[in-house]
């Protein structure tokens, strides 16, 4: 009776000791808008979001933890405090809620003209990498999906040929338009 009681007592310390000293990672996020400052000296940026959202982000640091942030979305983007291009319309990767989030990195979609299209899915079409959507004023809109879109869900970023939807979810799509074809850079699921 001693030898079990005293192995219950050891295990239950044993798991309070390692659940003391487990990290939480933090999921990584996205979101697009133009940058209207960069700050170096407070390790800040500001983006004009398209969402609406605060656009205050304080940069990553190390002391910040563990961050889970997708292996192929991370390697095309650059580290919040090395990107240097203020006016850019870019994907911003953060973690975090409130005012102040912080920044993980960035991904400058270039300085063509972007889209923010919000509606219903219609199709997802994984093999010929289509996504259509209704807009609000009962229009199909189609998108096609890059290797560099990118998806943002409730576990975090991921490579956008990855995401999962179903019809009748609700998207918001920033995209650009070439040779007559919309590829979308971001697709962030929207709840109403």
């Amino acid at each position: 009776m001693m030898k079990a009681l005293f192995r219950v007592c050891f295990v239950a310390m044993l798991i309070s000791i390692v659940s003391t000293f487990a990290i939480a990672q933090e999921r990584v996020h996205a979101l697009s808008g133009t940058v209207t400052s960069i700050n170096p000296k407070i390790e800040m940026i500001e983006v004009d979001t398209d969402d609406g959202s605060s656009g205050h982000f304080q940069w990553l640091k190390k002391s910040d933890g563990a961050i889970d942030f997708d292996k192929t979305v991370s390697a095309d983007s650059i580290a919040v405090d090395k990107f240097t291009t203020k006016g850019a319309h870019v994907i911003v990767f953060f973690f975090g809620e409130g005012n102040v989030r912080t920044a993980v990195a960035v991904h400058d979609l270039g300085n063509g003209s972007l889209k923010k299209s919000t509606g219903t899915l219609v199709k997802l079409n994984r093999h010929d990498h289509l996504l259509t959507i209704k807009n609000s004023a009962g229009a199909e809109e189609s998108f096609r999906l890059d290797p560099r879109t990118v998806a943002d869900t409730s576990t975090g970023v991921m490579e956008g040929y990855k995401i999962d939807l179903g019809k009748g979810d609700m998207v918001r799509v920033t995209s650009s338009q070439a040779n007559g074809t919309a590829t979308a850079w971001l697709i962030v699921p929207r709840f109403e």
